[in-house]
């Protein structure tokens, strides 16, 4: 593996005796250029290189094929940034465009595929003989790093679950925003890994590398998209049971702190009107009425323990 300067590339893609492999890192008008001048792309094709797109795609051209695939990073306040991956596929040479990034986003988080895939060329473990065998190199590291996200999301998944059923809450609101976060992960890892197999599904349907050995590495793609949306959505799934699990139980006490609230209204309330009736009547500055409030007092305290009695034989409480 050797490295050459973009003005080689006309000469480069007249040779025969290896692959073509141009990395553009970030976006600027002289990778325009190469892309439009040296590989005569499509003005649409450039177009999607040039903007972030949301939603993955493929273009099947007479001569390449373009697919655009997204990897995860994660954010701030549970936010989930898209970091595009473009690839222009050739019959000698693959061209990677690492598309627009959210400035909040690390640059190097871009590079994490090529540099898994250039690391296993250095080292001898991979020897690629066409393009699309580079390309199936970075779509799985790619899906490596989707599963690596869904292990991070699972940890979490576990460790909520433990507070869930061991009652250690802590601060309610700001649980509530991590079940809720952990979910929207999973939620976009299974979307990103759906998305991306019904990309490679189309292209493993009209054989774009062949029957042989490009169809069997697109085969495996999809398979590996698959895997990683079944294991996201089984997790969200998981997740979602949780979550349900505490707010039926947060539901059940409230219910029964109400019942509870409800006992109370119906002992005191009796009590309240009759002592509110007769209690002017009974209790005056000049002078009290004993018996009369003796006898109320006892007709009060029959009352409360009658509705007591009855609550208890209706299992309020």
């Amino acid at each position: 593996m050797t490295d050459h300067e973009p003005a080689e590339l006309p000469v480069l893609l007249t040779r025969t005796d290896g692959i073509v492999w141009v990395d553009v890192p970030t976006w600027d008008d002289a990778a325009e250029r190469i892309l439009a001048d040296a590989f005569a792309f499509h003005p649409l094709a450039i177009a999607d290189c040039r903007e972030r797109r949301q939603v993955p795609k493929v273009h099947v051209y007479g001569d390449h094929v373009f697919v655009v695939l997204h990897a995860p990073s994660a954010g701030r306040a549970g936010h989930v940034h898209y970091v595009e991956l473009d690839q222009f596929i050739g019959p000698n040479y693959l061209v990677t465009v690492h598309g627009p990034l959210n400035p909040a986003v690390d640059p190097d988080e871009a590079m994490v595929e090529v540099r898994s895939a250039l690391r296993r060329i250095v080292d001898g473990r991979f020897r690629p003989e066409l393009p699309f065998e580079i390309s199936y190199a970075l779509v799985s590291a790619l899906c490596g790093r989707l599963r690596d996200y869904t292990a991070t999301l699972t940890g979490e998944v576990w460790d909520l679950e433990k507070r869930v059923t061991g009652g250690h809450l802590g601060d309610v609101e700001q649980f509530l925003e991590e079940l809720f976060r952990t979910r929207h992960g999973l939620i976009t890892v299974r979307t990103m890994a759906a998305l991306s197999r019904e990309v490679y599904a189309r292209m493993a349907r009209i054989n774009v590398f062949g029957t042989k050995r490009g169809h069997r590495l697109l085969q495996d793609t999809v398979d590996q998209f698959d895997r990683l949306a079944a294991m996201a959505h089984s997790q969200k799934d998981y997740l979602q049971g949780t979550i349900e699990f505490y707010q039926t139980r947060t539901n059940t006490k409230m219910t029964i702190a109400a019942e509870r609230l409800a006992v109370i209204a119906a002992v005191t309330l009796p009590i309240t009107a009759l002592s509110s009736v007769l209690g002017m009547n009974l209790i005056v500055n000049d002078e009290t009425h004993y018996v009369s409030l003796s006898v109320t007092l006892t007709v009060m305290l029959i009352m409360s323990v009658t509705l007591l009695v009855w609550a208890k034989r209706k299992g309020w409480w």
